[in-house]
């Protein structure tokens, strides 16, 4: 579940927690990891907190707290240094298509930190009902975090993807942030700003120059498994 900066961060974290009683500072991070800017910190510990390892406490400087971290058997080192984690149901299998459905490129669960394009896999395909690809190049993506719950977009979901560059505000699209960072959020355009927000109040919206994100597809269908 997590990219290999990511889990960098949070042992980071988990480590300075242990050893100081305080977690580090925007700028120790930073400077940890080897990054540029505290923004890039930013975004990493939004993706700890979607996926569950980690919370910020409110009203409080320097407060995160550990919530869990990811045991061996949850990721291997090929996942981590390609942001992309295979679901072992998943992995390498080729479901029957049944009359009615179409079988569409399967990528990997969509995280921070990870082009979409990194998350192709030729072998991962999966089955949808026809009626979800209309016109136009399709591909089905593997969500991770909660995020989007409140659009009824859960963890491990599948969904269709209708590839684009262009949508109309209040859609729900796979983003491509500053050529490196895809995510899965509701776009809007305010004041010349482009704004990326989740469907969960425990997320902020991240706003960002329209040059900085690169529409890759809209959400056109969702496929879940019981």
């Amino acid at each position: 579940m997590l990219t290999r900066k990511q889990a960098n961060l949070l042992r980071y974290i988990s480590d300075q927690i242990t050893k100081d009683g305080v977690s580090p500072s925007f700028d120790e991070m930073k400077d940890a990891l080897g990054l540029k800017s505290k923004s890039g910190v930013h975004r990493l510990i939004m993706a700890l907190e979607e996926r569950g390892f980690v919370r910020r406490l409110p009203h409080r400087a320097r407060a995160l707290e550990i919530l869990r971290l990811p045991s061996a058997s949850s990721y291997d080192r090929k996942a981590i240094e390609s942001g992309v984690t295979m679901r072992p149901a998943f992995a390498g299998a080729r479901r029957h298509v049944e009359p009615g459905e179409s079988e569409l490129q399967l990528f990997g669960r969509i995280a921070a930190g990870t082009p979409i394009e990194a998350l192709r896999d030729p072998d991962r395909l999966v089955s949808v009902p026809k009626e979800m690809c209309g016109r136009g190049e399709h591909y089905a993506l593997e969500v991770a975090g909660d995020s989007m719950a409140g659009a009824g977009i859960l963890d491990g979901d599948t969904v269709v993807i209708r590839r684009c560059e262009e949508v109309e505000t209040g859609a729900i699209v796979v983003a491509l942030v500053d050529n490196r960072e895809a995510t899965l959020k509701v776009w809007r355009s305010d004041d010349g700003k482009v704004v990326l927000e989740a469907a969960n109040d425990a997320y902020p919206p991240q706003v960002y120059e329209p040059e900085q994100v690169a529409i890759q597809g809209r959400l056109v269908g969702l496929v879940r498994e019981y």
